[in-house]
């Protein structure tokens, strides 16, 4: 009873509060306001800490989506996770979550969003190891040791932030761009979102993180965590657009989008094959970042966070029924058991593709227009439309799998579309992506784009779709005999994303932990600690117990002493 409370009071706060940010975003984006407020929480003499906040339509807009994603979330939970005795627990790990990102939003001072980076960070943690198992624990520790290189960054970022004599960024961003000392800030704020973000070579830890219950899944990617870096990136694109370190961002946000498409395409985990297409939607905005179109990436960023949410819930209702089995080769035929999840399921799919109208097709169809008028180089522009072609492909091969064909899994199943409280969840941000894409297009955009661009490089975008979706779906024998003949070596570079996260475990992580343990052991418990603090403790330790001998008022310890002493004396004299 009270799990159902903090549920029901939780999901109604979040939502009417996301629908009173997203008309207060409306209004800052119609009379073009923005409000910077400063709370003097502390003056102490002539020192006081300040708490700032700033509130345009594009942080309004984001913690709309964020409030609107996780209400709906823990409504989800609210049957997905209601056998677990710890239930309110979850509740609140993930209201802190949602409190973090919030944070990190609405701060335009690097300490206040600091607090709600590390918070994040911590949380995620928490969440990742919620079903407590080796595997669970081994992926938090690789969640948080991958994070922590950024945050590193950041701290670095702090301190040289000390030049100014402010840590609001907000004031100097214009300057520092002209300053080439403070380009350092730039390239460890990217430092620091490349890690958050999953790109190159910090990616192996985003599939890992799968390990979280799937509600926790449909928040993390879609609209907060993985989502902070490129926000960031967002507000500090003066600092590097234009600069070789766009350049750098290009290359490594395209190879980023290429191997985890390639990755998706062999990989057989329903949720790590959702989770590889975070990654690829997440290079996909950073290019376009690179490419200086800030507003371009912020729009893909709200498109994508509607229908992944409702790609991972639909998941996560496949998985609740098929009793936490998550091999997509075990699934087939789910249309005909599962129609309502099916269908959702088949809505997401088809935007994360692309399809016409749906709320991908605004971003992603206008992103690949940018990107055939830019002036960028043969390879960028290869990666760019092969990896769409890639999306096409294990979408497809996706739904190959789970929806059409027979079913191979167990006779005695119970597959079904009864739980009305997931359902809910999913009919609501189903509206979302059938009519956000056209919504959101038309206030962020409100003066058409002049696109003028060759037939045929026009219709290049809808051949890649096609011919991507062809392979995935007629042809996914290809990949089997990739994985099992004479291709194996090939499949399993491509399947393994290129082998980084054995480079992640192995030569990120686990080497410097060994190295350390044995600088602890040597240094530290070894011969530091034998002249050092162990030295000092055993030489006072003998001492005073010499003393203690000495004062205890023994006539033949003063005896003896005088003895000592005459002789000394004598062989002096002597001398």
């Amino acid at each position: 009873m009270l799990f159902n409370s903090i549920c029901s009071i939780s999901f109604g706060s979040l939502f009417l509060f996301s629908i009173s940010l997203f008309y207060l975003s409306l209004l800052c984006l119609f009379n073009n306001l923005v409000y910077f407020i400063e709370w003097d929480i502390l003056t102490l003499n002539s020192c006081s800490l300040l708490m700032t906040f700033l509130f345009d339509w594009m942080s309004l807009l984001f913690m709309s989506f964020v409030l609107l994603i996780s209400s709906l979330v823990i409504y989800y939970s609210k049957d997905y996770m209601h056998s677990d005795f710890n239930i309110n627990r979850f509740i609140l790990l993930i209201l802190m979550f949602v409190l973090s990102m919030m944070l990190l939003i609405i701060s335009p001072n690097l300490i206040s969003i600091l607090l709600g980076w590390d918070g994040l960070g911590l949380v995620s943690y928490c969440l990742v190891i919620y079903f407590q198992n080796i595997k669970s624990y081994n992926a938090g520790m690789l969640t948080a040791l991958s994070n922590r290189i950024g945050d590193v960054a950041f701290l670095i970022a702090i301190a040289w932030m000390l030049n100014y004599g402010s840590w609001s960024y907000i004031f100097y961003i214009e300057y520092m761009k002209y300053d080439y000392e403070m380009n350092l800030i730039g390239c460890l704020m990217i430092l620091a979102a490349m890690t958050k973000s999953a790109q190159m070579p910090f990616s192996s830890w985003l599939p890992a993180a799968m390990a979280a219950p799937t509600p926790v899944s449909a928040l993390v990617h879609s609209s907060t965590l993985v989502t902070a870096g490129v926000y960031l990136l967002i507000r500090f694109n003066i600092l590097f657009v234009d600069t070789y370190m766009s350049s750098f961002l290009l290359i490594i946000s395209g190879l980023t989008m290429f191997m985890a498409g390639c990755g998706a395409n062999f990989e057989f985990d329903l949720k790590k094959i959702i989770a590889l297409s975070t990654l690829s939607q997440l290079g996909l905005m950073i290019s376009i970042l690179a490419m200086g179109l800030p507003n371009l990436a912020f729009f893909h960023l709200l498109t994508h966070a509607l229908f992944k949410a409702l790609l991972f819930m639909c998941a996560g209702s496949i998985i609740h029924n098929m009793k936490n089995s998550q091999d997509i080769r075990l699934m087939g035929g789910l249309v005909l058991s599962m129609p309502v999840t099916s269908m959702c399921l088949s809505v997401s799919k088809l935007s994360l593709c692309g399809m016409p109208f749906l709320v991908g097709f605004y971003s992603k169809d206008l992103i690949l227009d940018m990107v055939s008028m830019s002036y960028i180089n043969l390879f960028s522009f290869f990666l760019y439309f092969f990896s769409t072609g890639l999306t096409v492909c294990y979408s497809m091969r996706m739904v190959y799998y789970s929806l059409t064909g027979d079913f191979n899994s167990s006779s005695l199943h119970s597959l079904n579309d009864e739980s009305w409280i997931m359902l809910k969840s999913m009919a609501g941000l189903l509206i979302t992506v059938i009519i956000g894409g056209g919504v959101l297009s038309w206030l962020m955009f409100p003066i058409p784009n002049m696109i003028c661009l060759e037939p045929l490089l026009k219709f290049l975008i809808l051949m890649v779709c096609f011919m991507g979706g062809l392979i995935g779906y007629y042809v996914p024998k290809i990949f089997i005999v990739m994985n099992n003949l004479m291709m194996y070596k090939l499949s399993y570079y491509l399947g393994s994303m290129w082998y980084m996260p054995y480079i992640s475990t192995i030569g990120i992580n686990y080497i410097p932990l060994y190295l350390g343990l044995k600088a602890m052991k040597n240094f530290d418990y070894g011969w530091s600690e034998y002249f050092g603090g162990q030295l000092l403790y055993f030489s006072l330790k003998n001492y005073s117990m010499l003393m203690q001998v000495l004062q205890n008022n023994s006539l033949k310890t003063y005896f003896m002493g005088f003895i000592l002493w005459v002789i000394l004396l004598v062989g002096f004299i002597h001398n």
